[in-house]
């Protein structure tokens, strides 16, 4: 029996709640110090920053040329020049002599004996920088709560400014558990590296407060109440990763209520619940799942508020409205936040999501964006459209290509080599089918594919079938040998006698699967494993490496990264299908082709080994028109 949530945490609080409980304990006024204004880049301003001197600090000759008095020339024009008798010669840069007010260029004049001519009479400081140009005594240079930049550090610097007064805050970050080991140890079964607060770290250092990172501490309550307290007697705010949990070496809870008090213990957040948020003598600490996007979670929607009221600088999202590419669902009375990639198509944004699972930290590298679901609703509907917060550049994220279909490890080394062309790719790894299905609804840019129909052809019969009545092309990244991949050297002929490991319903691997089974009369009940599916290749091969599995099928390029055996059973035509409209008007489609069609991705095609590049870069075309 599930136990109600009320019940799993000390206080279930919404989270609009638990942060105005935060702000109202925390006391919003960092330290003020003065450090050298070579180390104040990225730090915040804590006052108004004013200049002490005048820049110029005296009248300068912006050209090479005369410095006249003005009124000395008024009258000269082309018929009628004037002889100057009075005048100084300068250089730019030099000093405007006193009673002077004007510069002619050297270009301008003619010397005539111990005088110029000139043809045009000059306006008063005419090529001249005066006093304070640039900046006048006592002018603001840069306000208050500001983030300190490199042409800030330029500019003070030569305003003979030397000592920056700047907000000051320390966070400790302590990382605890027995089974998690520093960075640069290769962990063991069942041991994890610190990664949680190297991602903390980077994050409070970027908002211009400063961090201790403490040593892992394990699960020892006396041990980590010892470094909570140490790391409370010099820092601001604590931040405690791991132990906020209900399980029996979940020691933070009882700890921060020892030292001070815990007011909230459960905040109604997906991912995230299990946060802590205690108060010691008036600073804020704070216990963080163990998870890494509970981490995030906790820090992007807690943390960087909380900073916020102390004067640092969190970074400013945008929000646009995407198109949801799959249904969502939620619980109610839960706001939860859900990593997406997102990219443009046309002039529609759409957001792909990514896994929902708390400790999948590869989403949180392949999000460009997150969305929220809120509280109030049971979640978002496929092709609903609903609000999305960059958490990269606009500009970026408009570079973004969708590739939405059936996995191949090459795809890695395509999306590597389009960044030289400034391009992005987010892959979607749904199976053949669900590219099809994306591409269709107008969710992806490009979808892969390797569609076997009964007539032995590959992708179009699919695509005439599904798109009727739409102007597609196809692009061959290359054909591809499918084989049973195993650590024994095991075959087809073995399927029914090993435990199978298989690849999603709608995938081209499986199809191509139950079509030979079909064909050879062989149960896919018969086969044990034959339910228990995965979304890629180098998944398939993963779990026979590590032992779950006996065999499975998969491409030779996957087998190969893994040294595992591979029993070729064909060849297969893989190619990235997109609309004619895309592969004519889009750039980010006509870059990829033409890295496809480079002779660079056909090297990488042999490296890998298991492809054939004598259709690598074909064209071949699908619509009524055919």
């Amino acid at each position: 029996m599930v136990k109600d949530e009320t019940t799993r945490f000390l206080n279930l609080s919404s989270l609009d709640n638990a942060l105005r409980m935060l702000y109202d304990r925390c006391s919003r006024n960092p330290r003020v110090v003065e450090i050298p204004i070579e180390e104040a880049c990225g730090r915040i301003t804590a006052a108004a920053i004013f200049s002490p001197l005048s820049i110029p600090a005296a009248h300068l000759s912006a050209m090479d040329g005369i410095a006249v008095k003005s009124y000395c020339t008024i009258g000269a024009t082309e018929q009628k020049p004037l002889l100057l008798n009075e005048f100084v010669r300068v250089n730019t840069g030099n000093m405007i002599p006193d009673g002077f007010d004007a510069v002619i260029m050297i270009e301008d004049v003619e010397e005539q004996g111990n005088g110029f001519l000139i043809r045009s009479s000059a306006h008063p400081w005419q090529h001249v920088r005066p006093v304070g140009e640039d900046i006048a005594e006592s002018e603001m240079i840069i306000p208050k709560h500001t983030r300190i930049r490199p042409v800030d550090i330029g500019a003070m610097t030569g305003y003979g400014i030397t000592l920056i007064p700047v907000l000051d805050l320390k966070v400790a970050l302590i990382p605890t558990g027995s089974e998690v080991v520093p960075i640069g140890t290769v962990p063991q079964a069942g041991q994890v590296i610190d990664s949680n607060m190297h991602m903390a770290a980077a994050l409070i250092k970027d908002t211009g407060a400063r961090v201790t990172h403490f040593p892992i501490v394990p699960d020892e309550r006396d041990q980590i109440r010892s470094s909570v307290t140490l790391a409370l007697s010099d820092h601001d705010i604590v931040l405690i990763s791991a132990g906020s949990s209900k399980g029996t070496k979940d020691y933070t809870s009882g700890i921060i209520s020892e030292l001070g008090e815990v007011f909230v213990h459960g905040v109604a957040i997906k991912p995230a619940k299990p946060v802590i948020l205690g108060d010691v003598n008036g600073k804020p600490v704070i216990g963080m799942p163990g998870y890494p996007i509970a981490c995030l979670t906790i820090l992007r929607e807690i943390v960087l508020p909380l900073l916020q009221w102390y004067g640092f600088k969190a970074p400013l999202l945008q929000k646009v409205r995407a198109r949801l590419t799959s249904t969502l669902y939620s619980s109610i009375g839960t706001d939860e936040f859900v990593l997406t990639s997102v990219g443009k198509r046309e002039e529609h944004w759409i957001a792909v999501p990514l896994s929902r699972g708390a400790g999948i930290q590869m989403s949180m590298v392949r999000a460009n964006a997150y969305l929220k679901i809120p509280a109030d609703t049971e979640g978002l509907e496929s092709g609903a459209e609903t609000d999305v917060y960059l958490t990269v550049p606009v500009q970026e994220a408009e570079q973004i290509a969708l590739i939405t279909g059936s996995h191949d490890p090459v795809l890695d080394y395509l999306a590597d080599l389009v960044r030289d062309s400034d391009i992005r790719v987010a892959s979607s790894h749904v199976g053949s089918m669900g590219g099809l299905l994306a591409l269709k609804r107008g969710d992806t840019h490009l979808a892969p594919m390797h569609l076997l129909a009964e007539d032995g052809e590959y992708n179009i019969p699919y695509l005439k079938l599904y798109l009727p009545d739409e102007e597609l092309v196809l692009i061959c990244v290359a054909e591809r040998e499918q084989g049973i991949v195993s650590r024994d050297n095991l075959g087809f002929d073995d399927l029914q006698n090993h435990t199978f490991i298989n690849r999603q319903r709608g995938s081209g691997t499986r199809m191509l699967l139950d079509h030979m089974l079909s064909r050879s009369g062989i149960s896919p009940d018969s086969i044990t494993g034959y339910d228990k599916e995965v979304t890629t290749h180098l998944a398939v091969c993963l779990a026979i490496k590590s032992g779950d599995a006996d065999l499975g099928m998969a491409v030779f390029s996957a087998a190969n990264t893994f040294g595992l055996h591979f029993v070729p059973i064909g060849v297969e035509r893989y190619e990235l299908v997109t609309t004619r409209s895309l592969f004519e008007n889009d750039k980010r489609i006509q870059a990829i082709v033409e890295t496809i069609r480079s002779e660079q991705f056909r090297k990488i095609l042999e490296t890998l080994g298991g492809y054939k590049t004598g259709e690598t870069g074909v064209i071949r075309s699908c619509g009524p028109s055919e």
